[in-house]
Order: structure tokens, then sequence, then C-alpha cells
């Protein structure tokens, strides 16, 4: 599997390219802003369709238009992931645009670490977990078939993980407020209705709230494929692009942060990755022929090095543990009231 160049944590130029990545059409959540909208632009360069979905249009297309992405290239589609009842509609406005479409990128998501209480989405459950997980969760599923009938020679669906969500990397030990872990899925169980918050039923932890949910999300990719891969020949990939310490993802967390965190990963971990350079890696993931192996978590490194190479990153057994991914996935659909498999 030949791995692809990295790059320095300079802003991008628009890539170009490669010969053999074939265009097609992609959705992209949370499209108007970060990493999301960067992918937009560099998987536009690739000569592709974007289908941008977001909370709000407005914005992704003002956004688009600084970034001098052309109109005829995107589609500018309105979703709340946090309601699952906006996700049914985004999936109509999907088929409403007549589009095939040929791939899926899962990145929009909420970190809300300054919440004393949970946040509730319109069906009832905590904000983190409805938005990052089961609004992707159904979106993912209703757009299934779309993905089956395409004709586009790699077919993908790829989904934004995080370090902070895998305990085998040192961003994944970290003990405040608490490693990701869903324990035995009694929140899931209980149904995630008040006064459970909590995928493992226990007393609401905001930021820990983010990080089960993003550990869903890479679950989530291995259970795709290890359902559906072979019967359809779809690749699900998960990536981790960097520690993009300027993201609006960080917009709810204390002002002191936003600026001390990018300062910090610049001047004394290595480990900052721009907007762009973030972008760039979730279109090559998306694009290009080098990636096109299903069941991989996709990483970079928590150091950037120039001219470093993607690799396959190893998994926690939370994330991989095909009991757990089996019983997070039957009992997701029954949340989004979706029949079991």
């Amino acid at each position: 599997m030949p791995p692809i160049s990295g790059e320095d944590t300079a802003t991008l130029a628009p890539p170009v390219p490669p010969a053999a990545s074939t265009p097609g059409t992609v959705l992209i959540t949370g499209a108007s802003s970060g990493v999301g909208l960067f992918a937009t632009q560099a998987l536009v360069t690739r000569g592709w369709h974007v289908l941008m979905a977001c909370r709000d249009t407005a914005k992704a297309r003002r956004a688009q238009q600084a970034l001098a992405i052309p109109d005829g290239s995107v589609t500018h589609l309105a979703v709340d992931l946090g309601d699952l009842d906006s996700v049914n509609r985004l999936v109509d406005a999907v088929h409403a645009t007549g589009r095939p479409l040929d791939a899926v990128v899962v990145n929009a998501a909420v970190y809300k670490p300054r919440l004393k209480q949970p946040e509730r989405s319109p069906q009832g459950y905590e904000i983190s977990m409805a938005t990052n997980h089961l609004g992707h969760f159904l979106l993912i599923q209703r757009l299934l078939p779309d993905l089956e009938r395409s004709s586009h020679p790699s077919r993908r669906l790829v989904i934004l993980g995080t370090v902070t969500a895998n305990s085998k990397e040192l961003g994944g030990k970290i003990p405040i407020p608490a490693p990701a872990d869903l324990g035995d899925l009694a929140g899931f169980r209980a149904g995630f209705l008040a006064p459970v918050s909590m995928a493992d039923g226990k007393p609401f932890k905001p930021g820990k709230a983010y990080k089960d949910s993003k550990l869903c999300n890479m679950i989530t990719t291995q259970e795709l494929h290890r359902r559906l891969h072979q019967s359809t020949g779809i690749v699900f990939t998960s990536l981790y692009p960097g520690c993009v310490a300027d993201s609006p993802l960080f917009r709810n967390t204390p002002e002191a942060f936003q600026v001390i965190f990018p300062w910090f990963q610049k001047n004394l971990t290595g480990g900052y990755v721009s907007q762009a350079m973030a972008g760039e890696r979730v279109a090559q993931v998306v694009a290009d022929p080098e990636f096109a192996v299903s069941g991989v978590h996709w990483s970079w490194g928590n150091r950037q090095r120039k001219d470093g190479r993607q690799f396959s990153q190893e998994l926690s057994d939370k994330a991989s543990n095909p009991q757990t991914a089996a019983s997070m996935w039957d009992l997701s659909l029954k949340l989004v009231d979706l029949p079991s498999a």
C-alpha cells in the first residue's frame, strides 16, 4: 500500500489532482467552515461536485465565495444534525438534486465542554451524542443505498475521528475529564433520555460526552466495514488529520484556550495542522487511489513533519471490539427509529 506524502503545516496551495483519481459527487457535513470547508475546496479542485450540508447555508455560501469556489461546483443543503427529522429532510434534499452520490464525509461535530447540565436535542438526546453520532448514523443508514447504486470506481464513506477517542494513542489517555469509554452501553440501553445523558449511564461530563460520541464514530466505521464492505464494495474509512488547534470546533471553549492551545501545538508539541492541510488530507482519503483500503483509520501521527506520510493507525479495543460494535449498532438503530438489520 504506497503512502502519500504529507505536507508542512503551512497553508496549502490548491492541490494537483492525481492522474488516476476519478471525480464524483460527495456529501460533506459541516462544510461551512474549518476542515469541512477546506475539504470542499480541495475536492472541487480535483473536479468533484460537493453537496455542502450545513446548519447555516447562507454562511456556507459566504465561505464558499471567500475561497473562490465556483458556484457550479457545489450544492448547498440545510441540516441540523442534532435533529433526526432534519436529517431525514436532508436525505430527501439529496435525492431531489438528481445527482448520483459517490462518497460521504462525516465531518460536522459539536463540542461544548463548558456545559454544566446536558443540552438536549429535539428528540431528547444529549446534544454531543445526538449530533456527532446519532444524526450521522441515521444519515449513513439512509444514504447507503445511494452509495451502493453509484457507478463510481471507488465509492467511499469517510468519518472524521479524533486522537482523544483512541486510547492506543497518547491523546486518548488524557484523564481529564475522563478517557472515552462507552462502558456497557447502559445509556444506550436506557434510551438516552433524561435523566440519562452519557453512553455509560454515569453522571454528565461534557468533555467526555464529546469523546464518547467520536468513539462511536470510529466504531461505526469499523462495523460498516465488517458488515458491508465485502457485499457492497464500498470503502469505509476514518481518519485523524492532525491537531487542527484553531478549528471552529473549539468555539465554545474559553477564549484563553483558543489562544494558548494553537500556540502550544505550533511551538511545543509540533502537532499543529492547519485547516487547509486537514482539508487536503480529507480530500486524499475521499478521492485518491492510495486510500481505497476499507477498514483503515488513517493518521499522519501526533507530530507533523515535512514529507510525513500517512499510515494505518491501530485502534483501541474500545473502538474495534466487535461485540461492543454490534451492540452499539443495534441500539443506535433503535434510537434513530430504524428497523434492526
